[in-house]
């Protein structure tokens, strides 16, 4: 089920999923609630749209991501939890956690800077966020070269904040590990 999900999720693109969930999920809705009995319209409103897509796709990727930094543990560390009498939760979160983190991190900083820059599709709903208030700026004033590139700007400060937080943290999860240089 969890490969499925991954695998699909992957292969469609996200705007395809927004236009779906915005639309067509609007009209299954209704259709479910008439036919329980219930009159009327349902409306799912942008930004339910927005955090279920995004969310959905993003969970999508990171399994991914989670799934290689698990597989990533010497096998040798979970058998010695076993040999001490771990149990699952105890080997999980002494064991597993602490040894997955750096390694999935990198992953997990690259999504995030992936999402931030997904949520421009949001856009093509109707549904205010940054990019859909500078092209209504750009459109009223003319001005397009100057409000895409303070878009440009305000994208690259919160990738470039985003990328300096999760170095940060990146090194202090990998504190007592050797470096590429010592090894």
């Amino acid at each position: 089920l969890g490969i499925l999900y991954s695998t699909a999720v992957r292969a469609v693109p996200e705007l395809l999923l927004i236009i779906l969930l915005y639309y067509a999920g609007s009209q299954a809705l209704t259709a479910v609630t008439n036919a329980m009995g219930f009159s009327g319209q349902v409306a799912i409103n942008g930004f339910v749209t927005a955090v279920g897509v995004l969310a959905f796709v993003q969970g999508a990727y990171m399994t991914e991501v989670l799934r290689g930094a698990i597989l990533a543990i010497p096998r040798g560390q979970l058998e010695a939890a076993d040999a001490f009498g771990f149990s699952t939760w105890a080997r999980f979160r002494r064991i597993v956690v602490p040894a997955m983190l750096p390694n999935a991190l990198p992953g997990m900083s690259n999504l995030w800077l992936i999402l931030i820059k997904d949520t421009a599709l949001i856009s093509v709903i109707g549904y205010s966020e940054l990019f859909f208030t500078i092209q209504q700026a750009a459109s009223s004033t003319r001005a397009h070269f100057l409000f895409y590139a303070a878009a440009g700007v305000i994208y690259l400060a919160m990738t470039l904040s985003s990328t300096a937080l999760f170095a940060r943290l990146e090194r202090r999860l990998r504190r007592g590990q050797p470096t590429t240089e010592e090894a």
